[in-house]
């Protein structure tokens, strides 16, 4: 009997032991799980960052390329115009030279007279002066002559020290302004150096950057986009312009007429053949459909690129409105003419650019110079002819080379 009630009450205790021990049990297992999520919520949110940051890399090499490119464009034209200052420094530092050389001489030749008149003065003096030599002699007549040829000649002296002071003080003057320009010009020569060393290492991000362009096939489908995306903008664009230039040709009194819009039949469309070439270079970009060599993408070109040094100039290749200029994403520097009847011609990539929107043009005229603004080649011109907002083919337009 002793021996049952010890067997139960083990078993109650056993039991009550198990009762409390799987509470706890499930409080470790709950604890486990719950770091176990802050963990896996970690790293999903490193996950996300790492995605972020990913996804912020991975922005358009061409958009880079485009900054690069805007950067590089201005610390040229920065420079530019440095040296523009430094040629007017220079030929205003050879202006005021050759101004203290005449001054130099000038004073010179008065010192030498003042020094003749010193020198005689000096033998009046030894002599006993000016009144015994005036009042020599008895005749008053004579004495008075004699008063007014010394007053003349002491006007003369007088009016001698007083261009000698003017011609001195010329002469500091220059050489003052001279300095002055001396160190203006060495400031710029400074300036200048910098900027060029900014604008090397500029061109230098650019050359990494069209390698990186180049060389990855990722890259180069991407760019493919892009400049496919950059053509449909700018026919949208130039869309836009000829809405514009309709809406403005069906109010008159605000109208205006362009160079070369003689009606239909005649102006631009009549020179099929003829117009003369934009800028003297070779054809390294022809117009239509064109497949890349390496990578065997297919892509559509509405113009040509003529191959020329940087700095060449672009000439207009009709008389025209200017209607465009400036900056086009995939065109860099973009100048666009107006030629009438819905003609258009667009010269891309210019490193500088010469005429104004609303600027008319002749000819010939020089409207810009070559450069490598939005190319991913080196220099050239883009050229494109354009007609109702279609692409025409440049090389059925220009002039035929013997």
């Amino acid at each position: 009997m002793r021996r049952g009630a010890l067997a139960a009450l083990l078993i109650l205790l056993a039991l009550a032991g198990a009762a409390w021990a799987q509470p706890r049990k499930d409080a470790s297992e709950i604890g486990d799980r719950e770091r176990t999520l802050q963990q896996k919520q970690r790293q999903l949110r490193e996950e996300r960052a790492k995605a972020a940051a990913a996804r912020k890399r991975e922005a358009s090499l061409l958009t880079q390329l485009e900054e690069t490119e805007k950067r590089l464009a201005a610390k040229r034209r920065q420079v530019a115009l440095l040296d523009a200052r430094i040629r007017r420094a220079q030929s205003d530092i050879a202006t005021l030279q050759a101004e203290i050389g005449r001054l130099e001489m000038q004073r010179g030749g008065q010192e030498e007279a003042l020094a003749r008149r010193l020198r005689a003065m000096y033998k009046l003096e030894v002599q006993g002066g000016v009144l015994p030599l005036v009042l020599s002699g008895a005749d008053p007549v004579a004495q008075a002559v004699r008063l007014r040829h010394l007053t003349t000649l002491a006007a003369v002296d007088a009016r001698m020290i007083r261009e000698y002071r003017v011609t001195s003080e010329g002469l500091e003057e220059s050489r003052v302004r001279m300095e002055a320009r001396r160190k203006e010009l060495a400031g710029l020569r400074a300036e200048v150096d910098s900027e060029r060393a900014e604008a090397d290492r500029e061109a230098g991000k650019r050359r990494g950057l069209l390698a990186r362009v180049k060389d990855e096939r990722a890259y180069h489908d991407r760019m493919v986009v892009e400049l496919s995306e950059a053509t449909r903008r700018l026919e949208a664009f130039i869309r836009g312009l000829q809405a514009r230039q309709r809406r403005a040709a069906r109010v008159p009194e605000r109208g205006r007429s362009v160079p070369g819009d003689m009606g239909p039949g005649v102006g631009l469309g009549a020179l099929r053949g003829r117009l003369v070439w934009p800028a003297d270079g070779r054809v390294v970009g022809e117009f239509g459909a064109q497949v890349h060599p390496r990578f065997g993408t297919k892509t559509f070109r509405n113009g040509i690129d003529i191959e020329v040094a940087e700095g060449t100039n672009i000439a207009v290749v009709y008389p025209g409105h200017v209607v465009y200029t400036g900056w086009f994403r995939g065109y860099g520097n973009l100048i666009i003419v107006d030629h009438g009847n819905d003609y258009y011609t667009l010269y891309a990539h210019a490193a500088d650019i010469r005429v104004a929107e609303g600027d008319d043009v002749k000819q010939g005229q020089i409207i810009g110079t070559v450069g490598d603004t939005g190319s991913l080649q080196g220099p050239r011109l883009y050229f494109e002819v354009r007609h109702q907002g279609k692409p025409q083919d440049p090389a059925q337009w220009l002039r035929p080379r013997g």
